[in-house]
């Protein structure tokens, strides 16, 4: 089965490129044994066209994991009566119409719109017993060619879960970083068969890649179903800052401060000079009763 791998390297954490798919990895230990028909995909409220398509990738997806070959839509149309092709995806027809091709499990589906979303709902009828089991995608924006990947992704859900799962390939600049996925330490790098870990469910993974003296790298990654998920990833050395006993200093009182030294010593001067100039120069004035008296003029 394919890989989804993730690549770290490179200046601060991006994004490099979109997903791309991989080729398939030969798995013969994991294909199916029973024997699969496709009934049809009907449209509900979108072009049967673009329903055909995705009908077409999920009959590919399934031939994939099917070692019996899978009845084509003639084949199909040849063993049937025009009152079973006539069946709308209950699972009693869907039963009969297995019986008359012999295989064990008859696959139907719809594609609906809603609004401006679409709504995948796949289902699976056991012919020997007549119950089915139904799975359905959330809704999804965008163009009906997002379906595919949801398409796909069902059919593996609904029929061979265990190989739901995608890898990532983790790598750095710097040898000796350690390594964690969700927790669980990895390794340093360079890790063992090119940093590629396999085998991971889909969804979203946390990693983390650290390093002595260098700021440490978490980051959310998303591993997706046979598709490449690139992400940049280059360790930054972190600042070192000195260490210590740290001591306090209290800003001294104003009466201690420079300035106010100095303006004291000013004014006692000022003063000092004003008094030695009175005490040498006395004048003498008449008052308006005609005494004299004594004055001190600066």
């Amino acid at each position: 089965m394919a890989c989804v791998v993730l690549s770290l390297c490179a200046p601060i954490v991006a994004l490099a490129d979109q997903p791309t798919a991989l080729p398939p990895e030969p798995a013969p230990e994991e294909t199916l044994d029973k024997k699969i028909a496709i009934w049809r995909f009907d449209a509900l409220g979108i072009d049967p066209e673009i329903v055909q398509r995705l009908e077409t990738l999920f009959r590919m997806e399934l031939g994939r994991l099917d070692r019996q070959p899978i009845p084509t839509p003639r084949a199909i149309e040849r063993a049937t009566s025009d009152k079973e092709r006539e069946c709308t995806g209950e699972e009693k027809c869907l039963a009969t119409i297995g019986k008359r091709l012999g295989v064990d499990l008859v696959v139907t589906g719809t594609v609906g719109s809603l609004g401006d979303n679409y709504v995948l709902t796949i289902k699976a009828v056991d012919v020997a017993t007549a119950k089915s089991q139904k799975i359905q995608s959330e809704p999804l924006r965008g163009s009906p060619d997002d379906m595919i990947d949801s398409v796909r992704v069902a059919a593996y859900t609904l029929l061979a879960p265990a190989q739901l799962h995608g890898a990532v390939q983790i790598q750095t600049d710097l040898v000796g970083a350690e390594v964690s996925l969700d927790g669980k330490e990895l390794g340093k790098t360079p890790l063992a068969n090119q940093g590629v870990i396999g085998k991971l469910a889909l969804g979203r993974h946390k990693l983390r890649v650290a390093a002595r003296n260098y700021e440490p790298i978490e980051q959310d990654v998303d591993v997706h179903f046979q598709k490449v998920s690139p992400v940049v990833v280059h360790l930054l050395p972190s600042e070192v800052l000195p260490t210590g006993p740290v001591v306090r200093r209290d800003a001294p009182p104003f009466y201690e401060r420079t300035w106010f030294v100095v303006a004291v010593g000013v004014a006692v001067v000022a003063i000092g000079a004003w008094a030695g100039y009175c005490s040498g120069y006395i004048g003498h004035v008449t008052s308006a009763d005609g005494r004299t008296v004594s004055s001190c003029h600066l």
